[in-house]
């Protein structure tokens, strides 16, 4: 878990050189909700990553945006994408786009309820897909597979 553990390195040093200049969140603007996250349940991660990555059981970015799709939440997953305003989401509503399976999966590794996995779940991935997509596109190979996402979380959180 050497990756994992750099990248929570990465994140705690941003944390508390953000902390000692007095300055907020600095460049990492939404990603706030994520460095929290992550640095208090880092299974949340993990389980982003499998679902983004194009080795994933959901088929990457692009097979996400199409399950929105499927569920009538296409504009909600788009902002994320989009260079605007991402709109919110909230658990119950990525319960339905991902199905009861996939979250209670999800709540079982954090060893929490699944409305609890969900609700962290949403308030993680709109900012993290917002940072992944950062011209307003998806690429069209998608985001590359989990260890690519993991490499570039890295460089983005630090």
């Amino acid at each position: 878990m050497g990756l994992l553990d750099s990248i929570l390195g990465a994140v705690a040093g941003s944390q508390q050189a953000q902390a000692g200049s007095g300055g907020g969140m600095g460049g990492l603007g939404s990603l706030g909700g994520l460095l929290t996250m992550v640095t208090s349940n880092p299974q949340v991660l993990q389980a982003v990553v499998g679902m983004l990555g194009n080795d994933g059981a959901h088929g990457g970015l692009g097979g996400l945006v199409q399950k929105f799709q499927q569920a009538g939440l296409g504009d909600v997953v788009g902002s994320w994408i989009g260079t605007g305003q991402n709109q919110p989401i909230s658990g119950s509503q990525l319960s339905d786009v991902l199905g009861s399976d996939t979250i209670t999966h999800l709540a079982e590794k954090l060893g929490v309820n699944p409305s609890v996995a969900a609700d962290q779940l949403s308030s993680v991935l709109p900012g993290l897909i917002d940072q992944l997509t950062p011209q307003g596109q998806a690429p069209e190979g998608g985001l590359g597979n989990s260890g690519d996402l993991m490499g570039v979380l890295g460089r983005l959180l630090r």
